[in-house]
């Protein structure tokens, strides 16, 4: 009998989500990335096939944009908030939003998607908990072990489930390009940039983030979706934005599908560019974020996956293979 895959394994474990989210339930969809960090993209493509493949009935979707405060949700639909990293108070936006739903919606079941909660400020964490425990029906999945005994702790009056990223409901992914380029290093840019690794990498391998492997063009047509989601609110939510802007986040994601496809090896500090070279099945070493979110996930998860290295692993054999 043969062994069941590593990264299918970790796909099946987003099967818990079923027992509060039964399939064929009525949901509103909040929270959909519009912008273009593709890693998000995967996130909500992944989000949207688990959606499919269970046959959820999606009566509405909003992004963090044209969401209009105060809108009416039937009570029987359960609220779905989008998974990923920005549950804290480095994405003001989208936990403001996310608050704003529990604190406003208080006799709808509501679901956090996998997500990795960082609060710089112990105040601000002590806040949202505050607003978190007052829902009687709110239930967290997070993404990492460490997050889930925070969890746990911080909503104590919530559920609280450990669960993988939901782009691992893409899996499997075939490459789109042949691999004829050694090696890329995928490197966060942004707020959570690690600038230990920044200064270690070479400068002989091809060097890109979310931001650089999309086109000026490809960014200018993102900020044309923002201001449209924008007109969108203001009007009252009868304009098609979300159909056309989610054709185009395909071709974002397929844009970025075939560009990592061309490589061999893969090394990263963006948890999304790990997990992509994983769907594709792709040798890659991952280096940590700025506050510890990807090696955290790596220990739960992909440690699973033999093709992937954590960087202080590496370094760790590194060490003992010299040792006397």
């Amino acid at each position: 009998m043969n062994a069941i895959h590593p990264m299918q394994e970790i796909k099946e474990k987003l099967k818990q989500i079923l027992k509060v989210v039964p399939p064929k339930t009525e949901i509103c969809y909040i929270d959909y990335p519009v912008y273009n960090n593709v890693g998000d993209l995967l996130i909500m493509k992944g989000t949207e096939a688990f959606f499919r493949d269970n046959q959820y009935k999606v009566k509405a979707r909003f992004s963090c944009i044209n969401f209009k405060k105060g809108m009416y949700i039937p009570k029987e639909w359960t609220i779905v908030l989008q998974g990923g990293g920005n549950l804290g108070d480095m994405y003001l936006q989208h936990q403001s939003l996310r608050e704003y739903i529990i604190d406003n919606y208080p006799e709808h079941r509501i679901v956090i998607l996998p997500q990795t909660i960082y609060f710089k400020s112990e105040n601000e964490f002590n806040k949202t908990a505050v607003i978190f425990n007052r829902h009687k029906d709110l239930h967290v999945f997070v993404r990492d072990a460490n997050n889930y005994e925070m969890a746990k702790k911080k909503f104590h009056k919530c559920f609280v489930y450990l669960c993988p990223d939901m782009a691992h409901h893409l899996w499997p992914m075939k490459p789109t390009g042949k691999a004829e380029k050694e090696e890329l290093h995928f490197l966060r840019t942004d707020i959570e940039i690690n600038h230990s690794y920044q200064k270690d990498v070479s400068s002989t391998h091809d060097q890109k983030d979310w931001s650089t492997l999309l086109t000026p063009l490809d960014r200018k047509i993102t900020r044309m979706f923002m201001k449209l989601h924008k007109m969108d609110r203001a009007v009252g939510n009868i304009l098609p934005v979300q159909p056309f802007w989610y054709k185009y986040a395909d071709y974002l994601v397929s844009k970025s599908v075939k560009f990592f496809s061309t490589y061999h090896k893969v090394r990263t500090s963006r948890l999304h560019g790990h997990i992509l070279a994983c769907l594709l099945d792709k040798e890659n070493i991952l280096l940590d974020n700025s506050y510890g979110k990807n090696s955290n996930y790596y220990l739960t998860w992909t440690y699973k996956y033999p093709s992937a290295k954590l960087d202080g692993e590496i370094n760790m054999q590194q060490q003992e293979s010299v040792a006397p």
